[in-house]
């Protein structure tokens, strides 16, 4: 018994101050009503681009001055100046737009610099199936989670 409590004790051995501190911020948004399939997308093409002009970019997307390029879910879909196939997903765009806000201000809460973050994770996963309800023949509703990771470039 005292064995384990040495190995365990020795395990968790303080790490300098330094390499102690998080230079990542985290933010999650589960069960939006948008669509999987749009958010799929708009993940692809905000991945490893700085917060800021990914803020930018989803900005003029709302304005549809920019469309997001459709790569994988594009049967069907109309060509855009520029790009191959693409849309304007106003809906999904939003919530992106209120994602990188929340995990801007998370880092700004963690005392990283806001003018040096990457995108380095962005996932859009299926969320939980719920039925509309009072139909005769029932249908799903679409729902998604998103899951940003945010980290300090070495500028």
């Amino acid at each position: 018994m005292n064995e384990q409590k040495q190995v365990k004790e020795k395990t968790q051995e303080k790490k300098p101050v330094e390499e102690q501190k998080e230079h990542f911020a985290i933010a999650k948004a589960l069960n939006l009503p948008i669509s999987t399939k749009q958010s799929y997308e708009i993940a692809n093409f905000l991945r490893n681009k700085k917060l800021s002009k990914a803020k930018q970019i989803l900005e003029q997307i709302l304005k549809k001055k920019i469309a997001i390029p459709f790569k994988r879910y594009n049967r069907d879909t109309g060509h855009k100046p520029g790009i191959a196939s693409g849309r304007y997903p106003e809906k999904a765009s939003k919530e992106f737009l209120m994602l990188l806000n929340s995990v801007e201000a998370n880092a700004d809460n963690k005392g990283l610099d806001n003018e040096n973050l990457i995108i380095s994770e962005l996932r859009s996963t299926q969320g939980t199936q719920q039925w509309h309800s009072g139909r005769l023949r029932r249908r799903r509703m679409k729902r998604t989670h998103l899951y940003v990771k945010v980290e300090e470039s070495e500028k």
